[in-house]
């Protein structure tokens, strides 16, 4: 084992112990040490670290920024020990990172990429992915939260959803109607039928019993998209850009805004309501999709308009 390497192991190691989750940076960082002793290298360098942080094609900026900032956590705390070890400066590649739009799905395209799941060979891929899609797009719930459901987190008789430190470290309830809580029971015992011996406690289960991995849950409905045309092919191994998962739980606050604005509601007065629902750490979240979509800032242009000349009466 190289310097670099044990020191990379260790870095590791403590970050963990501290209760950091590093699965990305992990793998990356070991990419990087790789890189810089394929180089001839023995140190971290600002120039080393420049270069691999550059080397993906096609992708955003804030992509090399990323990558550059998880290098820079590493050499902060390898200079403690190799003076040698040179941290790359802040703001060396600048990235506006921009939320991206988000893409609204229509029915019919969500029972497009349903029913594009019968193209799977394993019928316990075909029930996992039909279920867990259709659990989305009814719920609005985070994709992770999806895959760290645990079968205590369901509650199959009375229809709720118990989603546990999510995203801010909120936990909150989440009721199913009675099509999702029909269709959950339907996999429920599917799944133990197939898999009736799992070394996992997910309610979503791979082809192979285990709890689904997120990168490779994206990579699957990026690749369903593409067999519906909402994705164009692209190079082997990679899936191009288009709509994502993540785009189920913006369909879903969509179109709860729309039916809200077109029936006549108060919208203002709901929203809280909605930002509680859906787990969002401020209202201000839950705000983002009447700028962000078109259609809700039309509809919320119309109310304005429309109070504003009731007032002028």
């Amino acid at each position: 084992m190289s310097t670099l390497d044990a020191a990379l192991k260790e870095y590791l190691a403590t970050r963990r112990a501290l209760g950091t989750q590093l699965k990305w940076p992990a793998s990356s960082l070991r990419r990087f040490v790789e890189f810089v002793e394929a180089q001839g290298a023995d140190f971290v360098t600002t120039d080393l670290a420049l270069r691999w942080a550059v080397q993906p094609v096609g992708v955003q900026r804030a992509t090399h920024a990323g990558r550059l900032r998880i290098v820079r956590g590493f050499a902060t705390w390898l200079q403690a020990t190799d003076r040698r070890t040179q941290v790359p400066p802040h703001r060396l590649l600048p990235a506006q990172q921009r939320r991206p739009t988000p893409y609204i799905y229509s029915n019919h395209e969500i029972v497009e990429i349903v029913a594009a799941s019968d193209s799977f060979r394993s019928l316990s891929r075909r029930a996992t992915f039909k279920t867990l899609i259709g659990l989305l797009a009814a719920t609005g719930l985070r994709p992770g939260e999806a895959l760290a459901l645990d079968i205590a987190d369901v509650d199959l008789i009375s229809g709720v959803l118990s989603v546990r430190y999510s995203k801010f470290g909120k936990s909150r309830f989440v009721p199913l109607d009675e099509s999702a809580r029909m269709a959950m029971i339907a996999y429920a015992a599917f799944r133990d039928t197939v898999h009736p011996r799992r070394e996992t406690s997910a309610f979503f289960v791979s082809k192979r019993g285990l709890r689904l991995r997120p990168g490779a849950t994206r990579r699957t409905f990026a690749l369903l998209c593409q067999q519906v045309s909402l994705r164009s092919p692209s190079a082997p191994r990679r899936i191009g850009r288009g709509p994502r998962l993540q785009d189920m739980r913006h369909t879903f606050a969509t179109r709860r805004l729309i039916e809200w604005y077109r029936a006549g509601l108060d919208v203002d007065r709901l929203m809280p309501r909605l930002a509680t629902y859906l787990g969002h750490g401020h209202v201000a979240e839950t705000y983002w999709y009447i700028q962000a979509v078109p259609e809700l800032l039309q509809l919320a242009t119309e109310r304005i308009e429309t109070a504003a000349r009731g007032d002028s009466r």
